[in-house]
């Protein structure tokens, strides 16, 4: 083979080894992916739970009429503050006041008949007396049945001076009962608070509940002293949460504003079953929160979202929750199983580790095992960490910072 042979061979060869590592070169770039990566460390986790709700007054009373009448009198306007004893509105008096008029009128005439059967008493008691003296001087002046008859007269005008007593008795109760019922027709607070709601006016008639028909709810008083935000909270969340617990509570009339809260009462019993899609109920349960430092603009009945802090770390090793991501691996016991894990960036390689999760925070993942800090975490996007195997080739993306939690 000639010199000029072999080196056009060379050449050659030469030319398809380039080749062939610049297509290589190019085929691995091709695969590998640009991720964003985030070193492992230690902070401040919280654990919350997230309800929604409603604020109300710890202490407030819905005031109704206990007696029919037309409203004369109305001394207040929805918003008012009103101490306890305060009239708030009265209702025409003049039928209750006829019934009273009538009811001492039969008390009057209870009393003049025990005065009369007072009187026939003790004339009946004088005759027997009489006719028993004469017949102690002589027998024969007065029979045993004319004695006997006066005796039996005696006691019916003791029974008839009874029966009359009791009608006394029975007058007063009624009597009673008519001036309380006039004394229903002024309206005053039991307690000192603002009126929150009133549903009526002047010259309206108020009308009085019976068993199947409730009365005229006239107007609400709340003691705003005290503010509570009851939430509905799901089920699953329920036994981790104890009373005491911290909270906070943003108002939805009061944007971007946080209050601090404790919870001051957990449900015992569910207090909604809705029927979800798939056939099976979901029950929620009522939370109560008290704020401690209510806004003097608050309002009852605002939408309220709490979070419920349940649990909290100081020092917890975390990774971003968009890092954990579940694979399937082999286990000799059950065959297949899913295992959480992360991606850690090693060599330009992705390498899977199964890890153990802890408490989670708003932003962050607590682990208490398969990695350390220091190690550098894939933590997006999440389609890419979705579709990530394996010994992947990654290449990070300019790392950024937060401090949520």
């Amino acid at each position: 083979m000639s010199g000029m042979r072999k080196l056009v061979i060379g050449v050659v060869v030469v030319g398809l080894i380039a080749l062939a590592v610049v297509v290589n070169v190019a085929r691995s770039q091709e695969r590998t992916v640009e991720v964003r990566v985030s070193e492992v460390t230690e902070r401040e986790l919280v654990s919350t739970i997230t309800a929604t709700g409603n604020v109300r007054p710890r202490r407030q009373v819905n005031i109704s009429a206990d007696v029919m009448g037309r409203v004369t009198e109305l001394n207040v306007e929805e918003g008012d503050e009103v101490e306890r004893g305060d009239v708030l509105l009265r209702l025409d008096p003049s039928q209750t006041q006829a019934a009273v008029s009538r009811a001492r009128a039969t008390l009057a005439q209870s009393r003049a008949q025990v005065a009369q059967q007072r009187a026939n008493m003790l004339q009946a008691e004088r005759e027997l007396q009489r006719l028993r003296g004469l017949r102690d001087r002589d027998a024969s002046l007065v029979s045993t049945q004319a004695l006997e008859e006066a005796e039996t007269r005696l006691e019916v005008q003791v029974a008839l001076l009874e029966s009359a007593e009791y009608g006394v008795e029975q007058a007063q109760a009624g009597l009673d009962e008519v001036e309380d019922q006039l004394s229903r027709t002024t309206i005053i607070s039991p307690i000192s608070g603002r009126v929150t709601r009133l549903n009526i006016e002047e010259g309206e008639t108020a009308v009085v509940g019976t068993m199947h028909n409730p009365g005229s709810l006239l107007l609400t008083i709340g003691d705003l002293s005290v503010v509570e935000a009851v939430l509905a909270v799901d089920e699953t969340d329920i036994p981790q949460i104890t009373l005491g617990d911290s909270a906070t509570v943003e108002l939805d009339a009061l944007p971007g504003r946080w209050y601090a809260a404790v919870v001051s009462k957990i449900g015992n019993s569910a207090i909604q079953a809705q029927q979800g899609t798939s056939g099976q109920g979901s029950v929620d349960y009522e939370v109560i929160l008290t704020l401690l430092d209510p806004p003097a603009e608050l309002r009852p009945d605002l939408s309220a979202t709490a979070d419920i802090i349940v649990e909290r770390r100081e020092n917890a090793l975390s990774v971003p929750i968009i890092s954990v991501t579940v694979r399937s691996e082999e286990d000799e016991d059950d065959g297949e199983e899913d295992r959480e894990g992360v991606f850690l960036l090693r060599d330009g390689r992705a390498v899977w580790r199964p890890v153990e999760i802890g408490i989670t925070g708003q932003e962050y993942f607590e682990i208490l095992s398969g990695i350390q800090a220091g190690d550098s975490v894939v933590s997006g996007p999440y389609q890419r960490i979705q579709e990530m195997r394996d010994g992947d080739a990654i290449r990070a993306q300019p790392r950024t910072s937060t401090t949520r939690n």
